[in-house]
């Protein structure tokens, strides 16, 4: 079947985006666990000198939906490294750093 054949035969899907969505959530550490029926991945935000992480948001998925988001994500990284060049990675261990080197705030 001829790739405008295929498109032809799928339905369009209407997503809508919601403007509070659409401006996102800052997340720097992602936390994921998994249970039998379903993976959960934590999204969170460290910030400089502050003891507390709070998540910012969690996303709990089919363990068929979670591989199908890991090869999403994998295309994407080639295609973005394929123009942009390779992603450096830091080293930082299992946890990362509390401390962003910064000053301790003062009042």
């Amino acid at each position: 079947m001829s790739d405008q054949k295929a498109k032809q035969g799928q339905k369009k899907m209407n997503i809508e985006l919601p403007e509070d969505i659409a401006e996102g959530t800052y997340s720097n550490l992602a936390i994921i666990s998994h249970s039998n029926s379903e993976f959960i991945v934590d999204f969170v935000r460290l910030v400089p000198n502050v003891p507390k992480a709070k998540v910012k948001s969690r996303i709990i998925l089919t363990p068929q939906h979670a591989k199908r988001l890991m090869r999403a994500l994998a295309d994407n990284i080639n295609r973005y490294e394929a123009q942009h060049g390779t992603i450096a990675e830091t080293d930082s261990g299992n946890l990362p750093p509390m401390s962003f080197n910064t000053p301790k705030a003062q009042a």
